[in-house]
C-alpha cells in the first residue's frame, strides 16, 4: 500500500492544474500599474463594505417610504358596503356584489367543505357552466345566470371569478392571485327550451349550494345536475296540446267571442300546434315553425267569416295569436337591457323579431288568400271588445292556468301564477275600461304589479322569478292591437296598419318595463339584512351617457 501510495503520489498532474503561462516554482511576477489597470468607479480604499439590499416582494413598501407622510387612502363618498353574507338571500348577495367594484368586494368564508388541497378549480368551473347553461337555455335573465355562477364559484371557494353571460355563451375566469395565471373555462348554449319545472331545481341546488348549513360536495351538486337533466317534464304531450288549445279559447272569449268562436279558436290552436311539432320534428327552424301554427287559426276565422254566420270571427284569430305571441322571449330581452347586458338584450330582442315576422307572414298569407275569394272582414268589429268583467276574469284566469302549464311549471306554482294573472286583468280592466285609461299606461301599471307579486313570491321561496310572472302577463298581451294591423296591411291600408302595429309593440314593451320595473321596486323597497343602505341595490348602470 505504502508502494502504491508513493507511485500515486510520483503521478504527474493534469493538463487542467498548468497553464503555458504560470510560472516557474520559486519565482513571483512583477506586478506594476499598467497590468492593473483602474476604474472611476471602484471603491477607494479604507471605505466601508456597501451591504447587499434584502429580498423582499415586489408589492411590498419602498425603504423611503413612511406612513406619516403618505397621502389620505382612498375612500368612496359613500363609504365601503358592509354585507354579511349569511342573512341575506343569495340572490340579493350576489347582484349586490357583482355590482360592487371589484376592489372592495368582500372575501366570505368559503360555504362549502374544502379538500386539505383546496378546491378542484377545474371541476368548480365546470359545474358553474354547466348550471348557468340550464339558466340560460331556460330562459332565465343574464344578470340572475351571472349571479347563480357567481354563488356556485364562492361557495366552493373560487372568490375571485368574473362570470360572463351572452344569448350563446357562458364563460368565466378565475384569478389564483395577483400573480398567479388566471383560468378560464366557456360553454356554448346550443339548444333552449322553457321548462321552468327544470328551472326551478336548478336555483333549488344553488340555494343549497349557498346554504351554510347544507352540505353539497362536487360529487353530490353534479349528481343532482344529472338527475336534473334526465328529469321528465311534469305533463304529457296530450295535455300541452290541450293546453295551447283553451289558450286560444280563453283568449277568443276574452276580447268578446261567443261559444262558437271558443270551440273555433280551440280547433284551430291544436292545428295549428300539432303542425309546428311535425316542422320541429322534420328539424326546420323556429321561425318557419311559428308561420305555420298561425295559419290554422287565422284559416278557421276567415272560414267562419265567409259563412255569413253572426259571430266575431275575428276573435278566433285573435285567440290565435294569444297562444303564439312570444311574451317571455320579449320580458327577457327587456330586462336585459334595463340591467346593462345590452349585447343578450339585442339578440333576444333580435329572435323576438324575427318570431312575431314569422307569425305577421302566417296570418297575412291566410287573409290575402281570403280576400281573394271575396272574405269580407270587418275591422272595426277587432276593436269593439264587449265589457263582460265576470267572463273576462274567468277567461283571463283559464288563459294564465293553461299558460303556466305550457311553460312547464311547478304544480305548486300554477295556482299562484293564476291568481297573479286574474289581479293583472282587473287592474287593466279597471284602469283602461273603467277609467278610461290609455291601454298603454293601463298595460304598464298592471304588469308592474305581475312583477312586484312575481317577485315577492320568489323570494319567499328562495327560487326564480319567472314562474311567477311569464304566464300572469298572457292576458295583457298586445293579440287584438297585433291582428287589426294585420287586417289593415291585408286591405292595403299600409299606414293605419302599421300605426297600430306600432302600437301593438308599444303594448309589449309597455308588458316588459312594467314587470322588470316592478321587480325592482320590490327589491328597492325590501330591506336587506346586514347590507348598508348605500349597497343595498347598486345600479347596473355603467356610465352616465358621457
Amino acid at each position: 500500500m505504502a508502494d502504491a501510495d508513493g507511485a500515486e503520489d510520483r503521478k504527474p498532474q493534469s493538463d487542467e492544474a498548468h497553464s503555458a503561462f504560470t510560472p516557474p516554482p520559486g519565482m513571483e511576477p512583477e506586478v506594476s500599474e499598467e497590468d492593473q489597470p483602474t476604474s472611476e468607479f471602484a471603491r477607494p480604499a479604507g471605505a466601508d463594505p456597501v451591504q447587499p439590499e434584502p429580498e423582499g416582494s415586489a408589492f411590498a413598501a419602498p425603504a423611503t417610504y413612511r406612513a406619516a407622510q403618505s397621502p389620505p387612502a382612498y375612500t368612496p363618498g359613500q363609504g365601503f358596503p358592509v354585507v354579511l353574507l349569511k342573512e341575506s338571500p343569495w340572490q340579493d348577495r350576489m347582484r349586490t356584489m357583482l355590482r360592487m367594484p371589484v376592489d372592495i368586494r368582500p372575501v366570505p368564508e368559503p360555504v362549502q367543505r374544502l379538500s386539505e388541497t383546496g378546491p378542484a378549480v377545474g371541476r368548480v368551473l365546470d359545474l358553474t357552466l354547466r348550471i348557468g347553461e340550464l339558466l340560460l337555455a331556460g330562459g332565465e335573465g343574464a344578470e340572475d345566470v351571472e349571479a347563480a355562477m357567481f354563488a356556485v364559484a364562492r361557495s366552493y371557494g373560487l372568490d375571485r371569478c368574473e362570470p360572463t353571460v351572452t344569448f350563446t355563451m357562458l364563460s368565466i375566469t378565475h384569478h389564483p392571485s395577483l400573480v398567479g395565471d388566471p383560468v378560464s373555462a366557456s360553454r356554448t348554449v346550443r339548444r333552449r327550451g322553457t321548462d321552468y319545472n327544470r328551472l326551478a331545481a336548478v336555483f333549488r341546488l344553488v340555494d343549497d349550494i349557498s346554504a351554510h348549513e347544507i352540505d353539497v360536495s362536487l360529487e353530490e351538486a353534479y349528481r343532482r345536475l344529472a338527475e336534473i337533466r334526465r328529469n321528465r317534464h311534469p305533463y304529457p304531450g296530450w295535455m300541452l296540446t290541450a293546453s295551447a288549445g283553451l289558450l286560444a279559447g280563453a283568449a277568443s272569449t276574452l276580447v268578446g267571442g261567443g261559444v262558437l268562436v271558443f270551440f273555433a279558436a280551440v280547433i284551430g290552436a291544436i292545428l295549428g300546434d300539432r303542425l309546428a311539432w311535425l316542422c320541429a320534428g322534420r328539424g326546420l327552424p323556429e321561425f318557419y315553425q311559428f308561420v305555420v301554427a298561425a295559419m290554422p287559426p287565422a284559416a278557421i276565422g276567415v272560414a267562419l267569416n265567409m259563412t255569413g254566420i253572426d259571430v266575431k270571427a275575428s276573435a278566433v284569430i285573435t285567440g290565435g295569436l294569444f297562444a303564439l305571441l312570444p311574451g317571455r322571449a320579449l320580458v327577457a330581452a327587456v330586462q336585459d337591457g334595463l340591467t346593462g347586458y345590452y349585447i343578450t338584450a339585442s339578440a333576444r330582442l333580435l329572435e323576438v323579431m324575427y318570431l312575431f315576422i314569422g307569425i305577421i307572414m302566417g296570418v297575412l298569407v291566410v287573409l290575402y288568400v281570403g280576400l281573394q275569394f271575396d272574405a269580407s272582414p270587418r275591422p272595426e268589429e277587432v276593436l269593439q271588445i264587449q265589457q263582460r268583467p265576470l267572463i273576462q276574469i274567468a277567461a283571463s284566469m283559464v288563459l294564465v292556468f293553461t299558460f303556466a302549464i305550457l311553460l312547464q311549471q311547478e304544480r305548486s306554482t300554477v295556482w299562484i301564477v293564476t291568481l297573479n294573472g286574474a289581479v293583472a286583468w282587473v287592474t287593466f280592466g279597471a284602469l283602461h275600461y273603467a277609467g278610461g285609461i290609455p291601454p298603454v299606461p293601463s298595460t304598464a301599471i298592471a304588469a308592474g304589479l305581475v312583477g312586484l307579486f312575481g317577485q315577492l313570491f320568489s323570494r319567499y321561496r328562495f327560487a326564480s322569478a319567472l314562474p311567477y310572472v311569464t304566464a300572469a302577463i298572457g292576458p295583457l298581451l298586445p293579440g287584438s292591437a297585433t291582428y287589426y294591423g294585420l287586417l289593415l296591411i291585408a286591405e292595403n291600408r299600409l299606414n293605419e296598419g302599421l300605426g297600430s302595429l306600432v302600437n301593438a309593440a308599444a303594448i309589449a314593451l309597455a308588458i316588459a318595463i312594467g314587470v322588470n320595473l316592478g321587480s325592482e321596486a320590490s327589491r328597492l323597497f325590501m330591506r336587506i339584512p346586514g347590507a348598508a343602505s348605500a349597497a343595498k341595490r347598486r345600479a347596473a348602470k355603467r356610465t352616465r351617457g358621457f
